[in-house]
């Protein structure tokens, strides 16, 4: 059982580009619900105004990664 765990950390698992960004969703979530907890002085405003960051960071994040692959595209 440890060696089949141990393995886990040893060696990578194949994740193609549409898997990344889908689990760049939850990562983000957790960072808006912890920023969010942190940040208000309301606890009930948290999941309203933690979705929002979230949705936030999502879409940032791929307006980001879309310029550069556009940059990338036209200078190579």
């Amino acid at each position: 059982m440890s060696v089949a765990l141990a393995s886990l950390f040893v060696t990578a698992i194949e994740l193609t580009g549409n898997q990344r960004l889908v689990l760049m969703w939850p990562l983000c979530l957790a960072v808006a619900i912890v920023y969010k907890t942190t940040r208000t002085e309301a606890l009930s405003s948290v999941p309203k105004t933690a979705v929002v960051l979230w949705a936030t960071i999502i879409f940032g994040m791929y307006v980001v990664g879309i310029v550069l692959w556009a940059i990338f595209g036209l200078l190579v």
